[in-house]
């Protein structure tokens, strides 16, 4: 099988070509992504909803991340990513349900993995009163945890050292570790947007 090749950019983001996903990661090379954060009001409480990792994911298994998030093949443009959300939690959505909040770096280095990500950030507002129906289709994600977003902004400033979620003790090292400046981002996306 061929591997999907991602569009490269250089610092200030102009498109310089093309190269693999694990060329992109080996190298350090900037490339899209598509990120959606799904986020609920519940009497009066906005709430985060986070996945968990699949334990088979080869990057960061059973950590919980992004809603739903993918990287943007070469051919594909940002709203293309709404296909992420179909395949891995079941839900069909299209770019009109979601609030494209901006672009967003964030850098992830981890010894040889340098994953330097131009995000592509949506929301998407559940409906009050509805619960989504997840249906995990393709072993990327084997579960979604709901967390209150003041919590988990204590959790992820550090004000707090862990926060209890369905009877669950999680701190910050069970997240995918994401810059400090994309996640503020996120949150202030989120308090603005929501």
């Amino acid at each position: 099988m061929e591997e999907e090749l991602l569009n490269i950019f250089d610092a200030q983001g102009n498109l310089t070509g093309t190269a693999s996903r694990t060329s992109a990661h080996q190298l350090g090379l900037w490339h899209e992504t598509f990120h959606c954060w799904f986020v609920s009001k519940e009497r009066g409480r906005k709430y985060v909803h986070f996945q968990l990792r699949s334990p088979d994911k080869k990057d960061f298994p059973n950590q919980l991340d992004i809603t739903a998030a993918g990287h943007l093949s070469s051919d594909e443009d940002v709203n293309d990513g709404v296909r992420e959300i179909k395949e891995e939690l079941g839900i069909e959505l299209t770019p009109d349900d979601l609030t494209y909040t901006g672009t967003v770096r964030d850098e992830i280095i981890i010894g040889n993995f340098i994953d330097k990500e131009l995000c592509h950030v949506f929301l998407y507002n559940i409906p009050e009163n509805t619960v989504p129906d997840y249906v995990f289709m393709d072993n990327e994600v084997s579960g979604v945890f709901k967390i209150e977003l003041s919590a988990f902004e204590e959790l992820w400033s550090e004000e707090a050292d862990s926060i209890t979620v369905n009877d669950i003790q999680i701190s910050k090292t069970d997240f995918v570790p994401h810059e400090n400046s994309y996640i503020n981002a996120v949150i202030a996306s989120i308090k603005q947007h929501t």
